[in-house]
């Protein structure tokens, strides 16, 4: 095992994100803003990188992370100016330039206070496996993140085959491993297929699991999914999560060798539990902190307060690095939720993914100026609220 002297390397899906802004003031439903045939006068355009590379990556380096990235892009004007974003802040190592290739975009329309609409083309994501990782950067690297692999074609065929392969000689390499994932399209190949499957092929090998409530549900229990979808009439599937039911998620995910199971809850705050000391001990190279803190828990933060969302674009991609820069810092399992809360919230601010992150010291600053927390009320039996350290507990949180 070689000398661990990169902190982080964050692979996966990388795309251009244009992301038009909405002048018009507040609306509640998209139908108010699109009709046919109407003219809308838009604001400036944020162009910017996107996809969990970026947007995580980034945040991680503005989070004083040492990070290194490994992408796919094709030779044409959108990759050079992903490489041109890119090399203005962090070396491209890891970056692959193909030819014959169309790198990928992604148009997001995210109207203030309506939830966002992606039209999204995966370009050189669709081709990119085993074969596009540089496991030289990966044996260097204390931890090894990859995100959104159902909008990843090759990582998703053949029930995952090359995602676990990737993930196999990771820790085989002895990094700790870290898997994000995305929504998949119903009507789309990713969206047909059976994830139970993938996630037991390649689970075995993820140290720390960060899917959201929605993508862990779709994932897991697919039909309920679909059920809970048409029991709704405002498409709040969030609102409808309880206690009980990311303790039943969270469960099967450890079971199946997860470590850390950190499940994002949008503007519902950041679920986590993980498994035991002896578990947790064997995913331990990053992790300088209390095993004792960190195993056996249960807890779920509330979100901070942001009394004026520009763009929710890539949010969860922050928490994420908010998350795994205190993971990696060797910050107590509350620390490190308030971490990931609060960079989410610092996103929420800002038109892209990326430009609202702070560095790591004024991260720290907001946290101890003790901001306010949005309302998050569980009724499920067992679960406590911590006033002191702003956190619900779980049944299955040991203190």
């Amino acid at each position: 095992m070689g000398k661990k002297n990169i902190d982080t390397v964050v692979a996966g899906h990388i795309c251009l994100d244009v992301i038009p802004e909405f002048i018009n003031g507040r609306r509640t439903h998209i139908e108010e803003i699109f009709k046919p045939g109407r003219l809308i006068n838009i604001g400036d355009v944020a162009i910017s990188t996107g996809g969990p590379v970026s947007n995580t990556g980034l945040a991680l380096h503005r989070l004083g992370i040492k990070v290194e990235f490994i992408g796919k892009i094709g030779h044409d004007p959108f990759g050079s100016i992903i490489l041109e974003k890119l090399e203005e802040i962090v070396a491209t190592n890891g970056m692959r330039v193909v030819e014959g290739e169309n790198t990928s975009y992604t148009i997001v329309i995210a109207p203030p206070g309506i939830d966002r609409i992606f039209l999204h083309n995966p370009g050189a994501n669709d081709t990119f496996s085993y074969n596009d990782i540089n496991f030289d950067l990966v044996g260097k690297a204390k931890l090894f993140h990859l995100g959104y692999p159902p909008l990843m074609r090759c990582l998703y065929e053949n029930h995952g085959d090359q995602l676990a392969k990737i993930y196999r000689r990771a820790k085989e390499l002895g990094t700790i491993t870290s898997l994000d994932v995305s929504l998949p399209d119903p009507n789309s190949s990713s969206g047909r297929i059976d994830w139970n499957i993938i996630l037991k092929n390649v689970l075995p090998y993820v140290d720390i699991f960060l899917p959201s409530a929605e993508e862990l549900l779709y994932m897991l229990e697919k039909k309920e999914f679909f059920k809970w979808l048409e029991a709704l009439e405002d498409n709040d599937l969030l609102a409808q999560f309880e206690g009980e039911d990311l303790t039943r998620l969270s469960e099967k995910v450890l079971e199946l060798g997860v470590k850390i199971a950190a499940i994002k809850c949008g503007y519902r705050g950041f679920y986590i539990r993980t498994a035991k000391k002896s578990m947790l001990s064997k995913a331990s190279y990053a992790l300088h902190a209390d095993l004792d803190n960190w195993s056996n828990r249960e807890l779920w933060a509330p979100a901070y307060h942001v009394s004026e969302i520009v763009s929710a674009t890539g949010s969860g991609d922050s928490a994420i690095a908010g998350f795994l820069a205190a993971y990696l810092r060797g910050n107590t399992i509350e620390m490190a939720l308030k971490y990931a809360c609060t960079v989410g919230a610092q996103n929420l601010q800002a038109l892209d993914a990326v430009s609202g992150i702070c560095s790591w010291k004024k991260t720290t600053v907001q946290i101890e100026e003790n901001r306010k927390r949005d309302s998050l009320d569980i009724k499920a039996q067992h679960w406590e609220f911590d006033k002191e350290g702003e956190v619900w507990k779980g049944p299955n949180d040991r203190k």
